[in-house]
């Protein structure tokens, strides 16, 4: 199949939650008119599209990813006026804007569950999944992706409802047409302001096995890509939200992928499919967790990341797309994750960025990720807000471990490590807000913010920004075809990237040097992250792009 050229294919998208990006009135919580004033910031940057995590009113239980009304700016983020006011500044610097949207669950707070929860014959009572108990408990054994039960008992009328996230975000059940139809609804009205696409929240789970049968798999991630996603009716449902309404407006949509595999994800973003642009796949993002989860560690290596990129490529080749990316806000800071964020972070965080920047996909980018920040190290678990990270903590009391073990957990994969704001200077709360933070800042920020790193002759910031440009000046990087350097050590992952014109790009993954043992002969050297006069010897986190003459 000919590769589709399409405008999202070419730009690059830049994460924000909002809740940590900057606060304009010192009330410790970042917000609409935060972004509005930084605008010049990303336009500077170089990026395309800006992801905006969820705004909407919301109890704040998950974050905003527990939605009470999706028509409506959560007072704590500003209003509609600011909002248009950010969309339009946006489209006068030459930007987009994607909204998140979260329809595989709602708020417990939400009017539809409101309703839905006061009566067994109430009109409202199917826009969810209602059942009985079973043997004095919940229907089936599925557990919650944020610990516990999957089910929550509801004693108004003895029935428990679903929930696969946390007990105050009720799955939606979309077998009933009102509910599509109320989805439909709010994509067209956020779509007629103006807005250029959705990130689509866990959407391969929105269609569930109406059985609901128990498991009897003992590996979380496999429950997830089994049992929880790729329901039976999931194409139809993605499906007619494209026939219905997305193919009418110039617009991109990006699913995350939980549970999606190489062998099912043109199924999703096949250009034939009429469903999704592309997908966040997440099957890198889940290494180094347990049969438990992320709070159950185990090792992965470079290899590890090397094979998924290989097999994700042959399997969209030129018939589908995917958004490449190592951190977002579920996930730990890409530079302490993938690189090494102590004794060569700048020289790590660039290579990463590289990375992201020259595999075929479209790029995503996390806020902060430009100066290179890292994972936050506090010594209390009071100092942490994620939900997840509470419910799991309780999970693993019972199993015996100690707050001070699980702590050290979270230190590497609880989510708050990308959720601590911004750091624009070394001025108290890090430039961020006046008053007291919704979370700590991270204590590195004296050292690591955008101030001091733009300072350094060597920023990330500006190797970000070379990067950026120099994309969008060769379509290569987002049509050109991609293929790897066999046979070499495992410390290098080499690539070219090829179509009218070739790049090579040699990265060093490691803290020890490595030779260069294929022909450099006809290649220039364009960007580097870091000073090495040995042409043929690679540096710890080299990272180099050259292009052929």
């Amino acid at each position: 199949m000919t590769l589709v050229k399409k405008w999202w294919k070419e730009q690059v998208i830049y994460q924000i939650y909002p809740r940590s990006f900057q606060d304009s009135n010192d009330d410790g919580i970042g917000d609409l008119r935060g972004i509005i004033s930084r605008l010049d910031y990303l336009k500077d940057l170089g990026v395309d599209i800006i992801w905006l995590c969820p705004i909407y009113d919301s109890p704040n239980d998950d974050n905003g990813y527990d939605i009470s009304n999706y028509y409506d700016i959560h007072p704590e983020f500003g209003t509609m006026a600011d909002f248009d006011e950010l969309l339009a500044g946006l489209h006068a610097r030459g930007m987009k804007l994607i909204m998140d949207l979260v329809v595989n669950h709602s708020s417990d707070e939400h009017e539809w569950f409101e309703e839905s929860r006061k009566s067994k014959d109430n009109p409202y009572r199917d826009y969810y999944f209602w059942r009985p108990g079973k043997n004095g408990g919940p229907p089936n054994n599925w557990n919650s992706i944020f610990g516990g039960s999957a089910w929550e008992y509801d004693a108004h009328t003895d029935e428990y409802y679903l929930h696969l996230f946390t007990k105050k975000q009720p799955d939606l059940n979309w077998e009933n047409p009102k509910v599509r139809q109320g989805v439909k609804d709010i994509l067209r009205f956020w779509l007629d302001k103006g807005i250029n696409g959705f990130r689509m929240d866990v959407i391969p789970c929105i269609s569930k096995d109406l059985d609901f049968p128990d498991t009897d798999i003992d590996d979380f991630n496999r429950v997830i890509a089994e049992v929880y996603a790729n329901g039976p009716k999931v194409h139809t449902y993605l499906n007619e939200l494209y026939e219905s309404v997305i193919q009418e407006y110039d617009v991109m949509t990006v699913g995350e992928g939980p549970g999606i595999s190489t062998a099912v994800c043109l199924d999703y973003v096949g250009h034939d499919r009429g469903e999704l642009d592309m997908i966040f796949h997440l099957e890198h993002m889940f290494l180094g967790h347990g049969p438990l989860g992320k709070f159950d560690p185990i090792p992965f290596s470079w290899e590890d990341i090397k094979v998924i990129f290989r097999r994700w490529d042959k399997a969209v080749g030129d018939s589908g797309w995917i958004s490449v990316f190592l951190d977002n806000h579920d996930f730990p800071r890409m530079v302490s994750r993938f690189g090494n964020d102590k004794d060569f972070r700048t020289e790590s965080a660039k290579l990463l960025a590289m990375m992201v920047l020259t595999l075929r996909g479209t790029p995503c980018i996390y806020q902060g990720s430009e100066i290179g920040m890292t994972n936050v190290h506090f010594d209390k678990l009071e100092d942490y807000r994620d939900v997840e990270t509470y419910n799991v903590h309780k999970e693993f009391q019972e199993r015996g471990v100690s707050t001070e073990d699980f702590v050290k957990l979270v230190h590497d994969n609880g989510r708050d490590n990308v959720r601590t704001p911004m750091q624009w200077d070394d001025s108290l709360h890090a430039g961020f807000s006046g008053g007291d933070p919704w979370i700590r800042i991270n204590p590195n920020y004296k050292q690591i913010n955008v101030v001091a790193d733009k300072a350094k002759q060597d920023s990330i910031f500006g190797f970000y920004k070379k990067l950026l440009a120099y994309r969008k000046q060769y379509k290569t990087f987002a049509y050109g075809v991609w293929d790897e350097f066999k046979g070499l050590s495992e410390n290098l992952f080499v690539y070219t990237r090829t179509d009218d014109e070739q790049f090579l790009v040699v990265l060093n993954h490691s803290e020890e040097h490595e030779s260069i043992e294929f022909e450099l002969e006809g290649y220039h050297l364009e960007l580097r992250n870091l000073e090495n006069k040995m042409e043929t010897v690679l540096l710890p986190w080299e990272a180099r792009l050259y292009r052929k003459v």
